[in-house]
């Protein structure tokens, strides 16, 4: 039996590696649309919701120029941002007037239902700590954990902006979409407090160009924000 030469067994090793890291990709990405399908089971209107902030989160992250590996990171954390939303009653979730105090505290527990979950997945550790913290504020008044500015992962502040401009302007059954210059408005006017100045700015870089695009996507039409 012919042995290989050690440049066709360093290519054969070479495939062999493609190979598992072509699997693990498959596999992730598996794992973010079974979840994510999972929030369209929950909720449609929250699955929808994470596919808008998913893009977006990336068009900032890019403008941002961020690594690779972190963008990877942002994509997985805006799509599955809500997941902990799962282990939340519907009567809460769908609830179309004020929140109770006891159900509001429940309600502030999704992101460490979400945290909880994806920490128990190989390659999702970084993600999950990105979703534990989306809820946190640029001046540490968020939770869980209070942190603030910088202490507060860049993931989890562009999820943070997007989050809530997408809420904003989006019809509910229970409301309409707020105008596009109102929900901006109030993005800017929690700049510096709720919201990292430097991520609110350039996401309405985009946001304020692409009017339409946003509209179209968050069930708003613009002749009616206007």
């Amino acid at each position: 039996m012919l042995a290989l030469s050690p440049a066709k067994n360093g290519a054969s090793d070479s495939l062999k590696v493609k190979r598992a890291e072509e699997q693990i990709s498959a596999l992730r990405t598996s794992v973010i649309c079974a979840f994510n399908q999972l929030l369209d089971l929950k909720d449609l209107n929250t699955g929808v919701h994470s596919t808008r902030l998913a893009e977006w989160g990336m068009r900032v992250g890019q403008e941002l120029g961020l690594e690779e590996p972190v963008l990877q990171n942002l994509e997985i954390a805006a799509l599955l941002h809500d997941i902990g939303k799962v282990g939340v009653p519907d009567a809460i979730l769908r609830k179309p007037g004020k929140l109770e105090a006891d159900e509001y505290a429940l309600m502030k527990k999704h992101p460490e239902y979400g945290w909880a979950v994806l920490r128990m997945l190989p390659g999702f550790e970084r993600a999950a700590l990105d979703i534990l913290h989306h809820h946190e504020t640029f001046d540490g008044h968020g939770y869980p954990a209070g942190l603030k500015e910088t202490e507060v992962p860049i993931v989890s502040r562009i999820v943070s902006v997007i989050d809530a401009f997408d809420a904003m302007v989006s019809s509910r059954p229970y409301r309409k979409g707020l105008p596009f210059e109102e929900a901006v408005r109030r993005l800017i006017v929690a700049s510096g407090t709720q919201f990292d100045p430097v991520v609110v700015q350039c996401f309405l870089s985009f946001a304020q160009t692409e009017m339409a695009g946003v509209f179209a996507a968050a069930g708003t039409s613009v002749s009616s924000a206007l």
